[in-house]
């Protein structure tokens, strides 16, 4: 695939997030509506939705889910990658005709980003980022903020009045932000297993990680799940997170101090 973001070009890249859902037609209806997803593939498990031939979210269901708790351990959001900053200021002009409701808007200084939670709880973040030449780093550390979405800057982007009708080819899941328990331990487990590079600390409550310089790929938090423990599998969200790098790493499945399945591909 050409026109691929900076994101999913370095050596460990998101491959994909699969959700456990109560009602998985449902969920994959918000996401066509929401994204202009497209069905890729289903079976009697799952139904799997991308963007061309791009495999970005896996939906399996299981009506005797419980819902998710928000102060578990699990999924923070999932952030959906656009290629262009016009194809994220495309899709803001259909999220407000559509009326779609957001929870918020942010500039992070390497991005720029809307929030939304589907019906099902899952935070998702809509994001574009900025020239990586003008990422500032300081001590291994790149400078991220979260500052007002300049929504009228964005919107008369150069090509952004164009109709949005679905999801644009070259969308990628950019990152996975993760609840965890303690993040200083989530950090040295992505340090240690999986090889990632820390890139950011929001004080003690977040840190960010990623390979190959870009500004991160998984993000873990405890906002509102300090001291989680063990993920109950019986809820419904997080399922697993799929990574691309070496080939002779891929078929791997781990699982990070909170339960949480990190697979390889």
């Amino acid at each position: 695939m050409t026109n691929l973001p900076f994101a999913a070009t370095t050596p460990v890249s998101i491959a994909g997030v699969g959700l456990k859902a109560r009602d998985a037609d449902a969920l994959a209806s918000y996401y066509r509506e929401l994204l202009g997803l497209e069905e890729l593939s289903r079976n009697a498990d799952e139904l799997v939705l991308g963007a061309g031939d791009q495999k970005l979210l896996t939906i399996e269901e299981d009506t005797a889910l419980k819902p998710d708790n928000p102060r578990d351990a699990g999924l923070f959001h999932t952030a959906f990658l656009f290629p262009e900053r016009a194809d994220l200021a495309r899709w803001v002009q259909r999220a407000i005709q559509k009326r779609l409701p957001v929870d918020g808007a942010s500039d992070h200084l390497v991005s720029e980003a809307i929030y939304l939670t589907d019906p099902e709880g899952n935070g998702i973040e809509i994001y574009s980022d900025r020239p990586a030449d003008q990422w500032q780093w300081v001590s291994k550390e790149v400078e991220m903020k979260t500052l007002p979405l300049d929504i009228r800057n964005l919107i008369e982007t150069p090509g952004g009045d164009q109709p949005y009708d679905k999801a644009p080819a070259g969308t990628v899941v950019g990152h996975v932000h993760l609840r965890v328990g303690n993040p200083a331990e989530a950090e040295r487990w992505w340090n240690e297993t999986m090889g990632f590079d820390t890139t950011a600390h929001y004080g003690a409550q977040a840190v960010f990680l990623s390979t190959g310089g870009y500004h991160h790929h998984i993000g873990a938090n405890s906002w509102q799940s300090a001291g989680a423990g063990r993920r109950d599998n019986g809820r419904s969200g997080l399922s697993w997170v799929a990574l691309k790098g070496p080939a002779e790493k891929a078929g791997q499945t781990l699982e990070d101090p909170w339960g949480t399945v990190i697979k390889t591909v």
